[in-house]
């Protein structure tokens, strides 16, 4: 009974909602090169924006189903909504982790304390160069680059987290190194690298090879060690879970993926609400499967055709010959945007599968029970809910490693430490709590 308990409680975690990007406008101060909207710079927006209390109700029906769910509000530029506090406000009193994807041109030093105190968790900012003329160009418009560090200098004086969004061309890859630098140097709790995917006005922007792909995911896999206090991460680029696995086989860590990692989430654990209410996969999915103007948010999430195709994937070609297809499974996007189908082979990975057997996502098994004690347990409930189940397949893998059979807060400590030192994510007291026993922790950070 036990057993089918738990099989039932994985099927319910398998189309858990933890990341929801709502496009709340298509208004843009900036004319991105690469933008999937093909955001405009109209002055009042387009006449179906959603309006705020259709964003708040989709917040409504989000958080009838606990507070595990992320949200993004982006755009074109969500700065450009008045509204946007008001939003950020009625997600984090439902309890969601509220925060704002956004070119950082518009968040001046008033801006950022109104966002502050609405309830923003944290905002990410794009970086595209760090020359200021390349990055100018490709938002653009002439000063950016300065407005946006402008934009960042804010955060930092008013430790409001935040991240920097770095979009990958063949223009700036070289730059790898230095933007690794310069987001660790000016207090970025994350690096989130984005690889294009041709959509929107990206149609007409080149892009990186796919040995070039390869290669930057190599380097980003090995200059996390280097900046343990900074979480470097790709997105749009399940291939970095196939290259992490390669580089170190034995670690159960490596296998934390499939639906609850660091693979393609679009409609297993992900989906966006567009301007005009679509929903889709993901951003670079056109195909809407829903709309909320015409039926519920939830209805689509539990029941759309594409995404219940993305829960049980039919892979062809390569990508459905290959041993990684359950921990990677390649971009979705990427063969649809090319003219081919949903399910067909990822056109940028340059990964040959070998024939072997499927690599299975990390599952405790009979020989591995791990347990939790109380104490871990109440740790691992004050942490934000969008974090908790990757963090418990992370510590129980973790465990594993140890030759250990139960999860005790030290280890939640140790993991916390080693994964960002005295620099967490977010300076809440849920992530502290994580690191306030761990011997390597400076008491002086501690409050």
């Amino acid at each position: 009974m036990d057993k089918l308990f738990q099989l039932q409680q994985q099927d319910n975690q398998r189309d858990e909602l933890y990341l929801l990007a709502i496009n709340i406008t298509k208004r843009c101060n900036l004319a991105c090169e690469h933008c999937y909207l093909d955001a405009d710079t109209l002055k009042n927006g387009q006449a179906d924006e959603l309006s705020l209390v259709e964003v708040t109700s989709i917040l409504d029906e989000v958080a009838t189903r606990g507070n595990k769910t992320m949200v993004v509000l982006t755009g074109g530029e969500p700065l450009a909504r008045t509204d946007l506090e008001e939003m950020l406000q009625h997600g984090a009193n439902l309890g969601l982790s509220m925060v704002i994807g956004t070119n950082g041109t518009l968040l001046t030093s008033r801006r950022v304390a109104s966002l502050k105190a609405a309830g923003a968790l944290g905002v990410g900012i794009s970086v595209d160069s760090l020359q200021a003329a390349q990055h100018d160009k490709f938002r653009g418009q002439h000063g950016s680059w300065e407005q946006t560090y402008k934009g960042i200098q804010h955060c930092q004086e008013q430790e409001l987290s935040f991240q920097i969004h770095f979009t990958v061309t063949r223009n700036n890859y070289t730059e790898l190194n230095d933007i690794i630098q310069f987001s660790h140097k000016n207090g970025a709790r994350v690096l989130n690298l984005f690889f294009l995917i041709c959509t929107g006005r990206a149609e007409s922007t080149s892009d990186i090879t796919p040995e070039q792909y390869e290669q930057i995911l190599t380097e980003t896999i090995k200059a996390q060690i280097d900046y343990p206090d900074m979480i470097i991460r790709p997105r749009c680029a399940p291939h970095f879970k196939r290259i992490a696995h390669q580089l170190n086989p034995d670690s159960p860590i490596t296998r934390v993926s499939g639906f609850d990692g660091d693979g393609c989430i679009a409609g297993t654990h992900y989906c966006r609400v567009a301007p005009n209410g679509d929903v889709t996969a993901c951003p670079y999915i056109d195909t809407p499967s829903g709309n909320i103007r015409e039926q519920s948010f939830l209805s689509i999430w539990d029941d759309a055709p594409d995404f219940q195709s993305l829960r049980n994937p039919q892979l062809n070609g390569a990508c459905g010959e290959c041993e990684y297809k359950k921990l990677c499974g390649g971009c979705r996007a990427r063969p649809l945007a090319m003219g081919g189908d949903l399910m067909d082979s990822d056109p940028y990975c340059a990964y040959v599968p070998s024939g072997g057997a499927i690599i299975e996502p990390f599952k405790q098994d009979e020989d591995h029970q791990v347990q939790w004690d109380d104490e871990a347990n109440q740790r691992l409930s004050r942490i934000p809910g969008f974090l908790q189940n990757m963090i418990k397949k992370r510590a129980e893998a973790y465990v594993i490693e140890l030759g250990e059979k139960v999860v005790k807060a030290e280890h939640l400590s140790n993991l916390a430490s080693k994964r960002f030192g005295q620099n967490m994510p977010f300076k809440k007291p849920e992530f502290l709590s994580l690191v306030k026993n761990s011997p390597e922790h400076n008491e002086s950070e501690s409050s």
